[in-house]
């Protein structure tokens, strides 16, 4: 068992606003990971990758990496599909570099597609981007596919580990986000059942964060706020624990890294020693 605790992107209250100033400042919390964002784009070019990783290794920070939000595998126009292969790609090529153990995918719409067509679809897709990465000798990285908070994205948990089974491949995996699972439930969440289901993963990628309540629709929304609520972390902490998991749990609270410590004095007051 390893809890990995750490912010999606550089953190906030580090005394130099760049990864490694980000790196020291996790290092002086005593937290041990961090998400690279490449959500906007993939700014770190292959040798610059290399740099990170060597900086990481140093500080003992396990990395991760989050795609562009600009893919959507299920689009209906060739074009876009075949953009956001390249940018998976190009992300996996960048964490193969840096020693990221996942690549987070926000993977795709339903459009029209009914949920099986849509499965049918991403099977296929998801089995040619598999291979590119066996030709790229990928060897650390696992592509891991997000469960989203809106029932018009791909996918909720089931239909993700689903599609793992089917793909059948050591380099595929599920990104649990707990805020947007509470999300597609309208705020209910059971982090038995959740944990249950990926029980046998060796290694479990993660986010958490909580979000929003619009009094009006009278429902949650995937709008991060500061961990204090909604959803609860201690019952995931308790959960974590009793089941002996690896995890790596990436703040995406909009105040990042100080949630992150928020979450380890929970594992702390339970008894897990960092």
């Amino acid at each position: 068992m390893k809890i990995f605790l750490g912010p999606g992107g550089n953190c906030l209250t580090a005394k130099e606003s760049s990864t490694l100033g980000s790196f020291e400042r996790l290092k002086e919390l005593n937290l041990n990971a961090q998400e690279i964002e490449f959500v906007r784009s993939i700014y770190l070019s292959p040798k610059a990758a290399e740099e990170v990783g060597r900086q990481a290794k140093n500080y003992g920070i396990e990395l991760s990496v989050h795609a562009p939000y600009f893919i959507n595998l299920l689009s209906d126009k060739k074009e876009t599909v075949e953009a956001s292969i390249k940018r998976i790609l190009d992300s996996v090529d960048r964490a193969e570099r840096m020693g990221a153990k996942f690549v987070v995918v926000h993977a795709a719409y339903y459009g029209k597609l009914s949920k099986e067509e849509a499965f049918e679809k991403m099977k296929q897709i998801t089995l040619r981007i598999v291979e590119e990465m066996e030709k790229m000798r990928v060897k650390n990285v696992k592509l891991a596919y997000e469960t989203m908070a809106k029932e018009t994205q791909f996918a909720d948990l089931n239909e993700l580990l689903r599609l793992m089974k089917e793909v059948k491949s050591k380099l595929l995996t599920v990104c649990v986000d707990f805020a947007h699972l509470y999300c597609r439930g309208n705020g209910k969440i059971d982090y038995s059942q959740i944990l249950d289901k990926v029980k046998n993963f060796a290694h479990i990628q993660s986010h958490f964060s909580n979000v929003k309540y619009n009094a009006k629709t009278k429902k949650f929304v995937d709008v991060h706020v500061p961990i204090n609520s909604h959803p609860p972390f201690e019952p995931l902490a308790r959960e974590i624990i009793k089941r002996d998991l690896t995890i790596t749990i990436i703040s995406e609270s909009p105040e990042l890294e100080l949630d992150s410590l928020k979450m380890k004095k929970v594992f702390e007051k339970l008894g897990y020693k960092f």
